[in-house]
């Protein structure tokens, strides 16, 4: 969504010599700059919203009661947007962490207890330090992936009908939607999943790009069960919608105080 956001006003500043893109730390942190404009379009990424840490021993933790410190730079944004969901799903060598902590303690806790944990963290951070009159807060729900009986390969249009089979647990989108409703800053939550869900042709597929950033060798094409990308988008593409979408949000005018 980044990306595409990015793309979008980049297209539309008439002297693009006077933009900047700063890429820091392997894509983890980006900056999209209209000088003219004071815009600046910044990307955190952190893929659980709270703070996960390499310890001494090299083992990874994940602190469901502490925020990343780059958090604090977006204070005083005029927009913030969010969201969460496929990193909390992985197992076995997938799984980012090793072990989960809350208040410097090892903790034992299922996935969706540990999933709530880390919405309320986030939740009170919003609502102890945002001001809703200088800042509108938006939660991006999750962007679907279509494998197994979904899978995009060879799909060149999007789904007209019949159903589609679950593939993200609905457990956690009733998660995010109870932390949202309860918080008393206003939050829009922009939910995408459904329009997405539909669009099983819009993704990479074989002609996605390696962790090294190279396309796909020939060999590693003609093994589509292995390589293809389900789970990306291409752009031009589904992002922009997303993004036409926020733009709507935007023009609205801030909710009285």
């Amino acid at each position: 969504m980044w990306e595409s956001l990015a793309c979008i006003l980049y297209a539309a500043v008439p002297d693009r010599l006077r933009t900047r893109l700063i890429d820091d730390a392997g894509s983890e942190y980006m900056i999209f700059r209209a000088m003219d404009y004071n815009c600046s379009v910044e990307f955190f990424w952190s893929p659980f919203l709270v703070k996960l840490e390499t310890k001494d021993n090299k083992t990874k933790a994940l602190e469901l009661d502490q925020l990343p410190p780059m958090l604090q730079r977006t204070l005083g944004a005029d927009v913030l947007i969010f969201n969460t969901g496929h990193w909390w799903t992985h197992t076995g060598k997938l799984r980012a962490w090793d072990h989960l902590e809350w208040g410097g303690k090892t903790v034992q806790m299922a996935g969706e207890e540990a999933f709530d944990g880390a919405l309320r963290t986030w939740a009170r951070w919003i609502d102890y330090n945002i001001d809703p009159s200088r800042t509108r807060v938006f939660f991006r729900s999750v962007s679907p992936e279509h494998k197994s009986v979904n899978w995009c390969y060879n799909q060149t249009a999007p789904i007209s009908r019949g159903n589609i089979a679950p593939w993200f647990p609905q457990s956690l989108i009733d998660i995010i939607e109870k932390n949202i409703k309860r918080m008393k800053t206003p939050i829009v939550y922009m939910n995408i999943t459904r329009l997405s869900e539909l669009r099983i042709d819009a993704h990479p597929s074989i002609y996605t790009i390696t962790h090294e950033g190279k396309p796909l060798s020939k060999e590693q094409r003609q093994q589509p069960l292995t390589y293809s990308d389900c789970s990306h988008w291409c752009l031009p593409g589904l992002p922009d919608t997303w993004n036409m979408l926020l733009f709507n949000f935007l023009i609205r005018p801030l909710p009285s105080t």
